[in-house]
């Protein structure tokens, strides 16, 4: 089993898949996360980062990416947060919330191997 772990908030099946397999090629394990509550259980675990889909459509991202900053044991667990490149309201609250970075979806696509593998220390 991979020592290192990710937690990914997302609820897009193309890019579950997109992550897992770059996971996969960097000996990374991922846990999803489909509630607030549940993110906040599987962070304990303290994974190398947390991917944060910010077009989510079950979860009020903003009010997770605040429970993470607003948690000490959790604050300094890396957060990158991937959005659609015309959303940039969104963009600005997820930054103002304390996401550590935002990227828009096509170059989270392009970079998702790279972002691995320099999160899980073999870049």
């Amino acid at each position: 089993m991979p020592a290192k772990q990710i937690l990914a908030v997302v609820d897009d099946l193309m890019f579950a898949v997109k992550i897992d397999a770059a996971a996969r090629q960097n000996s990374i394990s991922v846990v999803y996360a489909k509630t607030l509550e549940d993110a906040l259980t599987h962070a304990k675990s303290q994974p190398v980062l947390v991917l944060i889909d910010l077009n989510h459509n079950r979860l009020d991202v903003i009010e997770v990416i605040r429970a993470f900053k607003a948690d000490d044991a959790l604050k300094k667990i890396s957060m990158l947060g991937f959005i659609s490149h015309v959303d940039g309201e969104r963009k600005q609250a997820a930054v103002d919330a304390g996401c550590d970075s935002v990227v828009p979806r096509s170059a989270f696509s392009v970079n998702l191997p790279k972002i691995l593998k320099r999160h899980a220390g073999t870049f």
